[in-house]
């Protein structure tokens, strides 16, 4: 099961946003095979345009994207923060972003951490101070409601595209039964016009019988009980058709109630 199955990632982008910009944390949406499903809210350029650039950079960057969850200090100095996306028990995805201090920056690791990375030192100094300073145990909670507010939306996407997909299948069914029951009234309507004549045969029969005087006269009672027999089968074919009648109506109902 793949997020976009079921989920508008235009939702999970706009919640990704307006977090953003509420916390001034960085974030960005991902699926179970580390592929972007959201475009990157908030991200700074110490990060993304400075150390990510690094190759060595950009390979411990991934490395923590990885294996890191919860709130945590990356490789570079800033916090850092991941939480899975799960729906039944199934992990679809994960939430990372951050990229902001604690504190404010030390100059004098962010220099060795450019000499590692192979970054222009005052640069990366220059840039580091842009990076946005929240207090730590406001960062935890950020991270942790940004996590549970993702996962509820998930799960309702999920739930409402399940129950779309049952109210699918009730519709099908019920769209079979009531085919079934018009063949069932096309084929008791051919009945019932073969029994129709061979009604006007015996009735025709009967008068041809009746004008006979006396010799027609037994030839005429058995005509009346076959002819009073059809009325009968007619009679129950008839009630048969009514009854298939309100299933079918029965069906189209369940078919709308489902549909709301």
């Amino acid at each position: 099961m793949k997020l976009k199955d079921f989920m508008d990632v235009g939702k999970l982008q706009e919640i990704q946003d307006e977090f953003s910009k509420a916390t001034g944390l960085a974030a960005i949406a991902v699926d179970s095979d580390g592929n972007y499903l959201t475009e990157g809210s908030n991200f700074t350029t110490f990060c993304m345009e400075c150390v990510r650039k690094s190759p060595e950079g950009k390979r411990r960057c991934e490395k923590c994207d990885q294996e890191e969850k919860g709130v945590y200090y990356c490789h570079a100095g800033l916090m850092d923060f991941a939480a899975d996306i799960v729906v039944n028990g199934e992990k679809l995805g994960s939430i990372i972003g951050g990229q902001v201090l604690a504190k404010e920056p030390d100059e004098e690791y962010i220099r060795k951490v450019a000499g590692e990375l192979n970054i222009d030192p005052d640069r990366l100094v220059a840039e580091v101070h842009k990076v946005p300073v929240r207090d730590e145990e406001a960062i935890r909670a950020a991270a942790s409601l940004l996590a549970k507010i993702v996962n509820n939306m998930v799960k309702n996407e999920y739930d409402r595209k399940l129950l779309n997909t049952d109210r699918m299948a009730i519709m099908d069914e019920e769209l079979k039964k009531s085919t079934q029951l018009i063949g069932t009234i096309q084929a008791k309507t051919k009945e019932l016009e073969s029994i129709a004549s061979k009604q006007n045969i015996l009735a025709l029969n009967s008068s041809i019988e009746a004008a006979r005087a006396g010799v027609a006269g037994a030839g005429f009672a058995v005509l009346a009980n076959e002819t009073g027999a059809l009325s009968k089968r007619s009679a129950g074919i008839y009630k048969e058709i009514t009854d298939s009648v309100k299933s079918i109506s029965e069906s189209i109902y369940r078919m709308n109630e489902a549909g709301k």
